[in-house]
């Protein structure tokens, strides 16, 4: 039996994950472009960070820093796998 409601979750989930995945690569990328990266890449950057940020701020400030590393990505993509599973289970 389909289940919509299901489906549309799990589809708006994995456009979050997609969306922190791109956040993730282009925060790399970028850098590695010297001082004029794309304006293009740098647009889409922004668009990511303004879908992503509402999830990653909150964990950004309840984890500890460890230099100049950030893992509220990781922490986000583990937490929404979860609620994911959760719901699923709840919705099946």
């Amino acid at each position: 039996m389909n289940n919509i409601p299901l489906q549309l979750v799990e589809w708006a989930f994995t456009v979050i994950l997609l969306a922190i995945l791109g956040r993730i690569i282009l925060s790399f990328v970028l850098p590695l472009l010297g001082e004029r990266p794309n304006q293009t890449l740098m647009s889409i950057y922004y668009v990511l960070a303004q879908v992503t940020e509402p999830i990653l701020g909150p964990i950004r400030r309840v984890l500890p820093t460890f230099g100049s590393l950030d893992f509220s990505p990781l922490v986000a993509i583990i937490l929404l796998q979860f609620i994911l599973w959760l719901l699923k289970r709840a919705l099946s």
